[in-house]
C-alpha cells in the first residue's frame, strides 16, 4: 500500500501547479517555449474564436504574451515539431525520439483509414519533390483534396500524411494554418535523428513526462495525456520514476483511489498567485473530462459540433479559472472591435469579479477596446457583471 495520502485538494492544488496556472514554474524568463516544454504537448485545433487553441494555451499561462512570440517559439529554428500525441500537438524538438514506437506502429499496421492506388509511386513522387524544391504544403504538392468532403484526400496528400505518419517527413511549421512538410532528415537534429529507442524505452519516458505534466495522476489519467493504452502505461511505471499515491476522494462514490505521482512535484509546496483566465476547451487542463469532473466537480464538453439548438454553454464555450477552480463559462465571439460573450455561466455572485477580470484581458490580447455580454446566468448576475465590465 502507498505510505502517502493525499486530500483531494492537495491534488488539485499540484495539478495546477504542475500545469503552470499556480505561481510560475517557467523561471524568471517565462516565455511560450518554456511553456510548451513544461507541458510536454499543446493540442491543436482549427477553430479559431479569440484566438487558435495553442495560442490560448500559453495566453492562459503567460497573460499577454503576443501572438506572434507564441507562432515564434513553436516553428522558427525547429524548437517543435507536430504530431500524434494526446490529438495532433505542437511537441517540443527534443521528444523526436520518443514517438517512435507510434511511427513503428503506424508501419506495421500499414495504412491509416486511406488507401493509396499505388502508394510506392505516390510516395517517391512526394519525396522527390520534396527533396528537389525544398518545404511543401499538400497544396503546393499537388492539392489535398480532390474536390468532395474534407475527408476525400488527394493521392498527393494521403501519401504525405503516411509519410508523416511514418516519420519520413516531418511538419516543423504551420503556414496560414497548412502543414508544412520537409524530410526528417533534413528538418531534425541530427542527434536526435540518430537515436533509436525501443518501444519501452520511449512509453516509459512518456510516462515520466506524462507524470510530471499532471503532477498527480490515475493510470487512465497517464494513458490519456499521450493517447497510450492503460496496459502501456502499467509496463512502464516501474522504470518511470514516478511513486505511488493515494488520492482521498478520486474513488467512486467519494473513496480513495489508487495514483501515481511526480516525485518532484510531491516535494513542492504548491504555492504562488492563481491564474485567473479564460481556457481553451483543448487546453490540457481541462482536455481529459473524466479527470477534469474529478479533480475539479465541472461538467464540460466542447459543443461547437453540436446542433445550435441543443447546446446549452455555446459554441466555443471557454472554462474559466479563478482561486484554482472552475467557476464559470463564456461563449466568446468578436464584432470588429468588441469582444462579445455570447453567454456567460457563472457558479456564483462571487464569481463576478474573475469574469470581469478574464474577459477584459483577453479583450485587451485580442485587440478589442470594448466588451459586451448578451446573456448571463443566473440573470441576476447580469447588472454586477455589466458593473464590474465597466469598471475594470
Amino acid at each position: 500500500m502507498p505510505e502517502l495520502t493525499l486530500t483531494a485538494d492537495e491534488a488539485r492544488r499540484i495539478f495546477l501547479r504542475a500545469q503552470g496556472l499556480l505561481g510560475s514554474p517557467y523561471g524568471r524568463r517565462a516565455d511560450p517555449r518554456a511553456v510548451l516544454r513544461h507541458l510536454g504537448a499543446v493540442q491543436l485545433d482549427t477553430i479559431s474564436v479569440l484566438a487558435r487553441s495553442h495560442e490560448l494555451v500559453p495566453y492562459a499561462r503567460l497573460g499577454a504574451v503576443g501572438r506572434g512570440a507564441v507562432e515564434a517559439a513553436y516553428w522558427q529554428q525547429t524548437r517543435a515539431f507536430e504530431y500524434w500525441s494526446h490529438a495532433a500537438c505542437v511537441l517540443p524538438i527534443d521528444t523526436w525520439p520518443l514517438y517512435a514506437f507510434r511511427r513503428r506502429a503506424f508501419v506495421e499496421r500499414g495504412h491509416r483509414w486511406h488507401k493509396m492506388a499505388d502508394s510506392e509511386r505516390s510516395c517517391a513522387e512526394v519525396l522527390a519533390r520534396l527533396r528537389g524544391e525544398g518545404p511543401m504544403t499538400a497544396t503546393e504538392l499537388g492539392g489535398a483534396k480532390n474536390g468532395g468532403p474534407w475527408w476525400d484526400w488527394s493521392e498527393s496528400k494521403i501519401a504525405i500524411e503516411w509519410l508523416l505518419d511514418t516519420g519520413v517527413v516531418v511538419c516543423t511549421e504551420r503556414r496560414g494554418w497548412k502543414r508544412v512538410y520537409d524530410l526528417a532528415e533534413r528538418a531534425v537534429p541530427a542527434e536526435l535523428l540518430a537515436q533509436d529507442l525501443d518501444d519501452a524505452a520511449c512509453l516509459r519516458e512518456l510516462t515520466t513526462r506524462a507524470g510530471a505534466a499532471l503532477g498527480v495522476a490515475t493510470v487512465k489519467d497517464l494513458a490519456d495525456y499521450q493517447r497510450l493504452t492503460v496496459e502501456q502505461i502499467r509496463s512502464a511505471l516501474p522504470g518511470s520514476g514516478l511513486v505511488e499515491v493515494t488520492v482521498a476522494g478520486w474513488g467512486k462514490d467519494g473513496s480513495a483511489a489508487a495514483a501515481w505521482a511526480d516525485p518532484v512535484a510531491l516535494a513542492e509546496q504548491p504555492r504562488g498567485r492563481h491564474r485567473t483566465t479564460l481556457l481553451s476547451p483543448f487546453d490540457s487542463l481541462v482536455w481529459d473530462r473524466a479527470r477534469t469532473e474529478r479533480v475539479f466537480g465541472f461538467t464540460h464538453r466542447l459543443e461547437a459540433y453540436v446542433p445550435k439548438e441543443k447546446r446549452v454553454h455555446g459554441y466555443f464555450a471557454m472554462p474559466l479559472l479563478a482561486g484554482g477552480r472552475l467557476v464559470g463559462r463564456v461563449d466568446p465571439a468578436r464584432e470588429g472591435r468588441t469582444l462579445v460573450a455570447r453567454q456567460i455561466s457563472l457558479a456564483g455572485a462571487t464569481h463576478v469579479a474573475a469574469a470581469a477580470k478574464a474577459l477584459r484581458e483577453a479583450a485587451e490580447w485580442v485587440g478589442c477596446t470594448h466588451v459586451r455580454a448578451e446573456r448571463v446566468l443566473p440573470e441576476k448576475l447580469a447588472a454586477p457583471l455589466a458593473t464590474a465590465l465597466a469598471s475594470s
